[in-house]
């Protein structure tokens, strides 16, 4: 048998885009955000001695007066300022180490305390059980159940509790106002309640719905997490990149300066280091000179792709801003992207994390960004976002002892010409964490 191998050539061509370094650079600028923006330029100042940075002061910042300092002794206390700033500083661990050492004689006991408070996580639960405790300290099951009754007398109330129904019973039994039966039935029915299984808990005490009602709505006030208060993250500031005003039936769009960050060229430096004769120190003035171009022209295009993206999509969303309801229309990125003639990911990083400023509120661009669903009933589609609100006020409306079903919603949504199915509704529902109708149902005397 002959094999034979046969060479031949073909020619096909092929279209690719080159990622050049400064393409890769222009399109995470457009993807940052304000803040990350400015981070991004400030790393590029420090290798770049021909650049400066200048960013506009914000105008809703209040100016601090250099007034003269005075000693918090020259006053008195209820009108030293200084010492009523509560101190938010503290974790919840120091906090119940402050206590531990304030309330407590250093003895046996108190070593016990300080053990378990290592085992005390951020929402305020202890989270090893008492067996292993005293397996760890090799101590007596008394001992370790009086060290955990000392956290559960400390602030927060519920601290040291080692599931949600413990944490509840803490906080009932401290509280004078609770309801009578409501630490016993916490303790014993607390499955049956929390699952409106309340025929159960109705029979087992021989008392009535209400009752049962009063003490579901009093939980429902109780924290389920006691050290939440402890790990409240700190206000961010958003800085808008588009402003929306409205006058009258016009709506402008304007770019904002207000913390946006602007690129200044040191041109005396840059004259000064190019009258030096070495051909390194040119050649690196250049490649700095040509880095501060298109980088400038990246922060420029940034801007220019954000305001013409806000415009498009103000035109599209005109109710919104002059609507009191603020209906939104259904709206797609690839709309947005073809009215322009961008790709579509360049609008995703356009609208990510980019806000708009108006009288009543600021939004982020993406919000805008609705789907629609088609209507028999009519040639337009409604938007998710109109559908949901209606489904909002409907709820809100309702009789709470008589609450309506998901097919009610249906059909009332239907008399207001919006076509949804069942489903539908309960998926929005979930989204808008509406419960069902079965646990919205009340049991309030008329």
């Amino acid at each position: 048998m002959r094999f034979e191998q046969q060479l031949n050539q073909k020619q096909k061509q092929t279209q690719k885009l080159a990622m050049t370094q400064e393409l890769q650079q222009s399109i995470q600028m457009l993807q940052y955000n304000t803040d990350e923006l400015l981070s991004f330029l400030e790393s590029k100042v420090l290798e770049n001695p021909l650049m400066e940075l200048k960013v506009e002061s914000n105008d809703y910042e209040t100016p601090i007066k250099n007034t003269p300092k005075r000693s918090s002794d020259d006053e008195p206390e209820e009108n030293n300022w200084i010492n009523q700033v509560p101190d938010d500083s503290l974790s919840l661990f120091d906090f119940l180490i402050k206590q531990i050492h304030l309330n407590y004689r250093d003895t046996h006991l108190r070593q016990l305390v300080l053990f378990l408070v290592e085992y005390i996580d951020v929402n305020g639960y202890l989270t090893i059980s008492l067996e292993e405790a005293e397996k760890m300290t090799k101590t007596t099951s008394i001992e370790m159940l009086d060290a955990l009754t000392l956290i559960q007398l400390l602030e927060p109330i519920g601290v040291g509790a080692r599931d949600l129904r413990e944490c509840l019973m803490l906080q009932i039994e401290k509280d004078e106002e609770a309801p009578d039966l409501a630490y016993i039935i916490v303790e014993e029915y607390f499955e049956e309640l929390a699952s409106r299984k309340w025929d159960v808990v109705r029979k087992a005490y021989d008392t009535d719905l209400y009752d049962v009602q009063q003490i579901f709505d009093y939980i429902q006030k109780l924290s389920p997490n006691p050290g939440a208060r402890f790990n409240q993250e700190k206000e961010m500031f958003i800085h808008p990149d588009v402003i929306v005003k409205v006058r009258e039936d016009a709506i402008e769009v304007l770019s904002t300066k207000r913390g946006a960050p602007q690129l200044i060229f040191q041109q005396a430096y840059f004259d000064k280091m190019n009258q030096v004769e070495d051909k390194e120190v040119k050649d690196y003035l250049k490649n700095r000179k040509n880095e501060f171009d298109w980088i400038k022209r990246g922060v420029l295009q940034r801007g220019n792709t954000i305001l013409k993206v806000a415009e498009e999509i103000v035109k599209r969303q005109t109710a919104f801003f002059l609507d009191k309801n603020r209906p939104l229309v259904p709206m797609q990125l690839k709309e947005i992207a073809k009215a322009i003639d961008v790709h579509e990911s360049t609008i995703s990083r356009s609208v990510n994390g980019k806000y708009l400023e108006t009288s009543f509120g600021i939004f982020e661009l993406r919000s805008f960004f609705t789907t629609g669903l088609a209507q028999k009933v009519s040639e337009e589609e409604v938007s998710a976002d109109t559908i949901k609100k209606t489904l909002l006020s409907l709820v809100a409306e309702e009789d709470k002892n008589k609450p309506l079903s998901d097919q009610k919603l249906v059909d009332l949504l239907l008399s207001q010409e919006i076509q949804v199915s069942r489903r539908t509704i309960a998926k929005y529902r979930d989204e808008l964490q509406i419960p069902a109708s079965s646990k919205r149902k009340r049991y309030d005397r008329k």
